[in-house]
């Protein structure tokens, strides 16, 4: 059947392949697509020079194309793998950026569970028991739930 493929379509067989895949990518992103489609244009790309040559038959393409695919896919993976360090680490991790921040418990801490008011929330805190008014540090964040210590 492949081997058919390739003869009805000639080299234009792997340019079918290969927009039909990169289509494919725009339809499900996911930037692993992109790296077969462009292997796959890489061999039209070289059927369409080398086609009547002795030494370009179909199972040769294949194989070049499996490993054009793979070495493209880890090359991707590479450039696009990198992850940058953002300037404002917190951003979507709000409880923890609250860690090292005193308030004032707005009700008292009864076993181990309290409430306080930082910024323009209320937070639920756990904590040793402490009365209503208490200057507290936050610890730690676990979730929505802020560990809290009487402050220094």
């Amino acid at each position: 059947m492949l081997q058919t493929l390739a003869a009805n379509l000639g080299p234009w067989s792997w340019w079918i392949i290969g927009i039909v895949l990169l289509a494919a990518e725009l339809v499900a992103p996911g930037v692993f697509l992109i790296w077969i489609g462009a292997a796959a244009i890489v061999i039209g790309v070289l059927s369409l020079l080398l086609w009547d040559a002795a030494f370009w038959p179909w199972q040769l393409q294949f194989v070049l194309f499996a490993v054009l695919a793979g070495a493209f896919a880890l090359a991707g993976r590479r450039f696009y793998g990198r992850h940058e360090t953002s300037d404002q680490p917190y951003l979507n991790r709000r409880g923890e950026s609250l860690v090292g921040r005193t308030a004032t418990l707005h009700e008292p801490i009864r076993e181990g569970r309290g409430r306080i008011r930082l910024d323009d929330t209320w937070w639920p805190v756990m904590g040793p028991d402490l009365p209503a008014g208490t200057r507290v540090t936050v610890v730690s964040a676990d979730g929505r739930d802020l560990k809290v210590e009487a402050a220094a």
